[in-house]
């Protein structure tokens, strides 16, 4: 999917000050990066490592698994896309509605794709299950041993779970040696989210090295550049430095769900700073192209994930309660009119 996603800014030419559309948090100082970047160059001439070999290492003992228990790549958009190549042709169960790149790879590689709602209807015959775990765009987390229980009971079913959201929730999630040790899982995290740098394009999957071997097969050499390679080892050199206040961003989150309830929208409860609106009325496309032009503010149209509609969008939360308030209030005039 090219075009559809959120932190589409580009689209209003500088028009946008407040991004609610995109799930990472609020503006983050990347000055210190850049500076670091800039004196990083020379790197540009020459080939990175063709599998991000030292980041791999790193991570993994970062982890505590093996090396080839850990694939880097360009965001975890390329694991999906790997991981729906190295399966294909199977059937696919995907829990929606969700991060609509699981149905394209899919599509892009053969699968024979069901959506489904729950994890209690996975079936035995299924190849693949795909979820995401805080779910985009719900922001519902999916109980832990509820998932692992799933998981033990079909051990011919490869479980994707994408959990590129895990920083911004303070529920339970599976750890990389619970995914290793399940031996059907891949995990998959993104630094991308992590550190709030979405054009660095860098995440990795973990899981059992058999299954990651037959994803490594897939790839591209060099699909991840030398300066987001760079970039990734300056951040976890400084990881206690970004912390991200995922209580403190719920909280609001919860503020402004009520805020939204109050004013007649289904909202979808959620675990992180983000969540599913659905208007009673009008269309979520023109209610984005009208808060842009009302007051700045950018939201996510959710109407092409599977299952929504015209009147679904999605936002995330700011930590800026001020910057809150200001979409619930052109929201609210926007209704009125």
């Amino acid at each position: 999917m090219i075009e559809g996603h959120g932190d589409d800014a580009y689209r209003y030419g500088g028009r946008v000050c407040h991004n609610l559309s995109s799930n990472i948090c609020g503006d983050v100082d990347h000055s210190a990066l850049m500076a670091y970047l800039a004196g990083r160059g020379a790197s540009i001439a020459s080939y990175p490592q063709p599998e991000a070999d030292g980041l791999r290492d790193r991570i993994a003992s970062l982890l505590g698994v093996q090396s080839g228990e850990v694939l880097v790549t360009n965001g975890a958009t390329e694991a999906i896309y790997l991981a729906a190549h190295a399966f294909a042709g199977c059937a696919s169960a995907i829990v929606s509605p969700t991060f609509r790149e699981y149905e394209d790879a899919c599509a892009l590689y053969g699968h024979t794709v069901t959506h489904i709602q729950s994890l209690e209807e996975v079936k035995p015959s299924d190849g693949m299950v795909w979820m995401c775990n805080p779910n985009n765009p719900t922001g519902c987390v999916t109980d832990k041993t509820a998932l692992l229980r799933v998981i033990s009971s079909h051990p011919g079913v490869t479980f994707m779970v994408d959990q590129a959201y895990a920083d911004y929730t303070t529920c339970e999630l599976l750890t990389a040696s619970e995914a290793v040790e399940a031996g059907n899982v891949i995990l998959l995290s993104s630094l991308t989210k992590r550190f709030s740098i979405p054009g660095m394009r860098i995440g990795y999957a973990v899981g059992p090295g058999n299954l990651l071997e037959r994803m490594r097969r897939m790839r591209m050499p060099w699909s991840v550049n030398a300066l987001a390679i760079d970039a990734a080892h300056y951040l976890l050199d400084r990881s206690g430095e970004s912390v991200i206040d995922a209580d403190g961003l719920h909280a609001e989150a919860l503020r402004v769900r009520s805020a939204l309830i109050s004013l007649g929208l289904e909202v979808s409860s959620t675990d992180c700073n983000f969540m599913l609106c659905r208007l009673p009325a009008g269309s979520s496309a023109q209610l984005k192209d009208w808060l842009v032009e009302e007051a700045g503010v950018l939201i996510r149209d959710a109407s092409n994930f599977h299952g929504l509609t015209s009147s679904h969008f999605r936002i995330a939360v700011r930590p800026e309660p001020e910057v809150n308030d200001l979409f619930i209030n052109s929201l609210k005039k926007w209704m009125s009119s």
